[in-house]
């Protein structure tokens, strides 16, 4: 039976756009309140017109571990605690693999990906062991589990390094009832395709799972019992591209 989720409390990184906005506004379905965070206003309040009255906005850039940190305080203060939080701040390059990755771009990636997602969990982990209760849910990608040219070195390393740290979690706080789930997702047809080197057709994104694929994906997580824990998951086009040129490659037609 699907856990009750009305008037808990969830915070979304990332939500402005893509599956953190499909998760935000799926858990605010199910009854959550829902704080959306994100770099840009206009982007949050677009989609908190879209989650009903129980959601509320912080502007955050996830790198700044100071602003992480007082982001999670206020949620704390105001709710006196946080049940669910949904790391899905996230950024990729155009210029990505070895030969034209800049120093820059290397340390933009692994300051969002990787420490705002490190800086959000540090944050709600000692009010979740606190409750004796709380699911933290990494967004990660098919890059953490399958090393490849496409997402590049830096993608790459931060998503296996999310990966190894949300598995981490779950080895030093189940005994205090936190969960923690690495949501491991291939092509997804959102904005970041757009810094894609080569250009992804219309006709290709349709092909892909969509973001509103992920955010059922998150309410179904938030969902379920709490003395149940997905590890991983990993979530992809049926319609997969690498397997289909993989295929191509290998076998006849």
């Amino acid at each position: 039976m699907a856990r009750d989720l009305t008037g808990k409390i969830a915070w979304v990184t990332g939500a402005g756009t893509g599956i953190g906005e499909a998760g935000a506004i799926a858990l605010a379905e199910a009854g959550m309140h829902v704080i959306l965070s994100g770099r840009r206003a206009d982007k949050l309040a677009q989609v908190a017109a879209q989650c009903g009255a129980n959601v509320s906005v912080e502007v955050l850039d996830v790198s700044q571990k100071e602003d992480v940190q007082a982001v999670a305080e206020r949620i704390i203060e105001t709710y006196d605690r946080i049940d669910v939080l949904v790391a899905s701040a996230g950024i990729n390059t155009k210029n990505r693999n070895w030969h034209n990755v800049s120093l820059e771009d290397w340390d933009a990636v692994i300051r969002i990906d990787l420490d705002g997602a490190f800086y959000c969990c540090k944050a709600v982990l000692p009010v979740m062991r606190k409750q004796g209760d709380g699911l933290i849910i990494n967004i990660s990608s098919w890059a953490g589990k399958h090393v490849s040219i496409l997402a590049g070195p830096a993608y790459t390393a931060a998503k296996h390094a999310m990966n190894a740290m949300t598995e981490s979690i779950n080895m030093e706080t189940c005994a205090h009832g936190v969960r923690a789930t690495a949501l491991c997702p291939g092509e997804v047809a959102t904005p970041i395709l757009d810094n894609r080197p080569i250009p992804v057709s219309q006709q290709d994104k349709e092909k892909m799972v969509q973001a509103q694929d992920c955010g059922e994906v998150i309410r179904f997580l938030a969902e379920l019992p709490a003395h149940v824990c997905i590890n991983d998951m990993t979530i992809s086009p049926t319609w997969n591209r690498g397997y289909i040129a993989a295929a191509k490659a290998q076998l006849p037609d």
